[in-house]
């Protein structure tokens, strides 16, 4: 595969079929967050009846639909991922200690320190450099990646404005004493512990009381194979891992203990019956004061479902959030699990399988792991923890900050750079300061390795999966593409494609055809396949349209080998009054009725198909002229006082008039009432600058709401389209908001995921909380389309990690504790391996219609088989400049991508503070 090919990529395969209806199912975002389980108030009582405690939990049982097929939209799997993966959230770590990179300090408008850390870095050996940055302030840390331009400079004062902090008290100075590393690696680690322990509770049947719980010596056959199943049993004496709070010297919490490494995470599990047990302590406080502290903990119960079941409320304890209740059935050899949460978690995944029973016991393994793990994160989050957290990390920033000021008059701290060495300075000036970096790099190469060695190393690619397949590994669809893309969609199995050479129809396996030439400039389009229309957006400024065509007839003209139509063979299916249009937005996957939404300066016009008996979502009538303009029908005229940038439709709980236009200008989203015209303020931004990316509507549990992306945040609003008149919508308790960690310039929802495309990597989150999942760095990424299959463009094939989804190789290769800086890095897909690899067709694919092919010209490359069920990626010769796509915003008012250059040096980051210059070497 050559260095410099370009891949077209299609993502998220569990969420592509070849049905039309369930694939517009899931792509119109039905989601619910009842997957989580929903909240029971939970009261446990004595053997008399009384009522002895009570608590509120989220009860996830996995049971709500369990008798019920699935419908559209939710999951027919349940993918198993560590959410916030310290691989990707520990950037001190991973990418400033042991590296030349700059740390500041100083206090904002409220006097409160905060201290900054910027380094150059090239990620992942992509050759693409960035500036990572990273904000500590007493409210927790804030991490933005900012993109690296070799003839811009880039400004203290611009990357702490992009954190939204741009008032200071005094302004930040530069820290050059290596210790500081030391000090910002303790600031990091107050995130959480990279190490876990969870207890585990053994319960025998008809026990409903913690005392005779804790009080059982020994387990059954079924609980010791449970525990074998979880982890491998170490003796404690003399043990250097992990130890989880537990005596490793004197044997004074037992003898042995269960312990395992999952994904780089050393866990100790804290097993009631390897505990000190005490015959004269009926409450054993022994046991309880490890597990009752312990945020997370395994219930194994005996006896059968008909039983009395645990209750949290039964255990005695402030501490414990999660509480995780497994029963064995020896006649099926299952697992079934259950999980309650305190309420004011937030909520987490993986959501539990409907009937939440495991055969698979490796499956099962991971599946409680990584729920363990990614509950004690959130938990975290929760008041309780957040405070403390908040607490400490002001303590430890205050007392940095008061012992390195007093420094600031000895030249410790100035407003100098690392690297501002000159070419005129004098060379003993150049000795001193190669030989203070020299210093600076030893000791935080020295840090690493002893936070290695002690195991707190973040989790890494220490074990990697070579079986399990993520939904977001790219495979190649087409390759020696040489044209500029401006947009595209999907049709069937194939992409229909404007470039700067005309429209073009590639497919699987077959030439590429051209539909129309370059005279027509196609920069928005929609292929409704189920209406047998193309909607185009095409031209720019007053020579702007909106065209319709009958897909039938295009594929008619690519079957008979007609003459390919140029802008004036169109001039029949302009859509009237549409001149001069610079956005539309169009209701492609909701309900029986098309809406269209054309945007002229601050003009908004709603078109509609006219209803037609014979026509239906799955067909049309026999007779149908060639340019279907005349099914099309002018409603009315709304007038915005901005023209929009970004303009999305929402459907509301009825289909009379309750829909709304979401569209967002200057500084916020409206929503614009379609049968009234009235206009409601969504959400305000106080920023001074705002780039809008898109506004995605979601429906949860048939309700809409909206995503909306700006800058660096996604913010999630309720829609009520029912506001009583009030010009203000007020956020609602399910509002949520999280923060990418670099721009993006589009967003795209694959359910349950949401994907952020920057200029050189794709930052994927779930929706229902915003937790990150994976990261993959694409150089020179260009989203193409994401309507059904996920489409994109960049220089090189996709990096990233895939970490082991199932229990180390052999127990002996799991009690050792791994070090961060032995462990190789693995590609999320080789370009000898998955690229090169057949991709079979599905059943479904196969029976899908074929759209013939023209011949063309044989020098636009080879295109191999791929289904649009695989997740497919396609290889370009060359890359040329070109605009990033947004379905959701003006494709003509995103601005281009900078050109990117190899990985050189010096690259420079200026002060404004001083003017001085900072050279990263």
């Amino acid at each position: 595969m050559r260095s410099r090919a370009c891949w077209m990529c299609i993502l998220m395969k569990h969420f592509c079929s070849s049905s039309v209806s369930e694939d517009l199912g899931c792509r119109r975002g039905e989601f619910s967050r009842k997957h989580y389980g929903s909240v029971e108030l939970l009261i446990s009582s004595d053997a008399d009846g009384a009522i002895q405690r009570a608590g509120r939990f989220r009860v996830e049982n996995g049971s709500a639909d369990e008798n019920t097929g699935h419908t559209p939209g939710t999951w027919h799997r349940t993918d198993v991922h560590l959410e916030n993966p310290e691989y990707y959230t520990r950037w001190y770590f991973k990418y400033f200690l042991g590296k030349v990179h700059q740390n500041y300090i100083g206090t904002d408008s409220e006097k409160n320190p905060f201290f900054l850390s910027v380094v150059l870095s090239d990620q992942n050996n992509q050759r693409v450099p960035q500036y990572h940055s990273i904000l500590w302030r007493k409210t927790g840390t804030q991490k933005i990646c900012l993109p690296y331009s070799p003839t811009k400079t880039l400004s203290v004062k611009s990357i702490l404005s992009a954190m939204s902090l741009e008032k200071f008290e005094k302004g930040p100075r530069e820290i050059f004493h290596p210790d500081i590393q030391k000090d910002l690696l303790v600031l990091e680690e107050q995130e959480g512990s990279v190490n876990f322990k969870f207890g585990v509770l053994y319960a025998k049947d008809g026990q409903l009381t913690d005392d005779e719980m804790f009080s059982n010596e020994t387990g059954s056959e079924s609980f010791q194979r449970f525990l074998h199943l979880l982890g491998d049993t170490i003796t404690l004496k003399g043990w250097t891992g992990y130890r989880g709070g537990l005596d490793t010297k004197n044997d004074t919490t037992g003898t042995f203990s269960i312990y395992t490494v999952y994904q780089g995470h050393e866990i100790m599990f804290h097993v009631s019956t390897m505990l000190p047990y005490s015959r004269e302590n009926k409450q054993q406080v022994e046991r309880k004061r490890h597990i009752g502290n312990d945020i997370v903990t395994i219930v194994f119960q005996e006896g059968e479902e008909t039983a009395p079941a645990f209750k949290p409320s039964m255990i005695r304890s402030h501490f414990t959030h999660i509480f995780a209740l497994v029963r064995y059935s020896k006649q099926t050899d299952s697992y079934r699990l259950k999980i309650f949460s305190e309420e004011s978690v937030p909520l987490f995944g993986p959501p539990l399988p409907s009937p939440p029973v495991f055969t698979n016991h490796q499956e099962f393994r991971d599946f409680v792991l990584v729920k363990l793990i990614n509950g004690e994160k959130a938990t975290l989050e929760t008041p309780t923890f957040s405070q403390k957290r908040q607490r400490t990390l002001d303590m430890l920033i205050r007392s940095l900050y008061q012992d390195l000021m007093p420094d600031l008059h000895k030249n410790m701290l100035n407003r100098r750079s690392f690297s501002d060495v000159l070419p005129e300075s004098p060379k003993s000036t150049r000795k001193k300061e190669e030989a203070r970096q020299a210093e600076f790099v030893r000791l935080g190469q020295a840090l690493k390795l002893k936070t290695g060695v002690k195991g707190d190393t973040p989790a890494t690619l220490a074990t990697t999966s070579f079986c399990k397949k993520e939904p977001w590994e790219s495979q190649s669809f087409c390759s020696n593409f040489p044209h500029e893309v401006v947009c595209a969609d999907s049709w069937g199995q194939s992409l229909l494609v404007s470039t700067d050479a005309g429209v073009l129809l590639i497919d699987d396996g077959q030439t590429t055809v051209q539909v129309f030439d370059k005279t027509l400039q196609i920069k928005q389009m929609h292929v409704l396949e189920a209406l047998d229309y193309l909607v185009a957006r095409t031209d720019k400024g007053k020579d702007s349209r909106l065209l319709v065509f009958r897909l039938s007839s295009v594929q008619k003209d690519i079957e008979t080998k007609q003459v390919i139509r140029s802008k004036y063979d169109c001039r029949e299916n302009k859509l009237e009054r549409t001149k001069g249009c610079h956005l539309y937005a169009i209701n492609t996957h909701h309900g029986s009725e098309l809406r269209i939404v054309v945007a002229i300066r601050n003009k908004l016009l709603l078109i509609t198909k006219k209803y037609n008996p014979c026509n239906s979502l799955t067909g049309s009538s026999p007779s149908l002229s060639e340019s279907p303009v005349e099914e099309f029908q002018y409603i009315r005229e709304i007038c915005l006082s901005d023209p929009p940038v970004v303009m999305t439709l929402v459907d509301g709980p009825t289909e009379d008039s309750d829909n709304m236009i979401c569209v967002a200008y200057r500084h916020q989203f409206d929503l614009v009432n379609e049968s009234t015209g009235e206009s409601y303020r969504l959400h305000h931004i106080e920023a001074n600058k705002v780039n809008f990316v898109a506004a995605i509507d979601v429906y949860e549990d048939g309700e809409a709401g909206l995503l909306l992306c700006y800058n660096y945040v996604c913010q999630y609003r309720k829609v009520n389209p029912f506001n009583g008149g009030s010009p203000l919508i007020q956020p609602s308790a399910y509002d949520f908001h999280f923060c990418w960690n670099q721009v993006p310039y589009a967003v795209v929802c694959a359910f349950p995921y949401i994907l952020a495309f920057t200029t050189d990597s794709i930052e994927i989150r779930l929706v229902v909380n915003g937790n990150l999942v994976h990261t993959a760095v694409v150089p020179e990424l260009q989203l193409v389309a994401s309507r059904s299959d996920i489409y994109f463009k960049a220089t090189a094939a996709v990096s990233g990690s895939s970490h082991s989804s199932s229990k180390e190789m052999n127990s002996t290769s799991s009690l050792q504790t791994p070090t961060a800086y032995d462990m190789p890095e693995c590609s999320l897909s080789s370009s000898e391996g998955l690229l090169d690899e057949p991709i079979p067709k599905t059943e479904d694919a196969q029976k899908q219609k074929k759209i013939p092919r023209r011949q063309s010209d044989p020098k636009q490359g080879a295109v191999r088989s791929t289904s649009s069920d695989r997740i497919i990626s396609a290889s370009f010769e060359s890359y040329s400049e070109g605009r990033h796509l947004s379905t959701s915003s003006d494709p003509d008012s995103v601005a281009n991508r900078e050109e990117s250059s190899p990985f050189s040096y010096p690259f420079h980051l200026t002060s404004l503070y001083d003017e001085d210059i900072i050279d990263l070497k």
